[in-house]
């Protein structure tokens, strides 16, 4: 019998649920014929809401984010470092 231990990382789950988030968030700017790639980065570099569409409850998710993480994670994702 193996006795393999499983690895539970809240960091890890943060940064799945940030993706989740971004995903939708993306999607609804998508549906409603924005850039959703310039309405996102506009967003985080200003942090004004009106960027993010109201559609389907994308404003109010995307301000649940903390931009300093969401930031570090892309930056991380970008140059492959876990």
């Amino acid at each position: 019998m193996s006795d393999k231990t499983i690895k539970f990382s809240i960091k890890d789950e943060n940064e799945a649920e940030m993706k989740k988030t971004l995903q939708t968030v993306y999607e609804a700017l998508n549906e409603k014929g924005y850039n959703s790639i310039s309405q996102i980065v506009g967003y985080i570099l200003s942090e004004d809401p009106t960027y993010i569409t109201t559609h389907n409850n994308a404003r109010s998710l995307v301000r649940r984010l903390d931009r300093d993480e969401l930031l570090q994670a892309m930056v991380k994702t970008y140059l492959g470092i876990k």
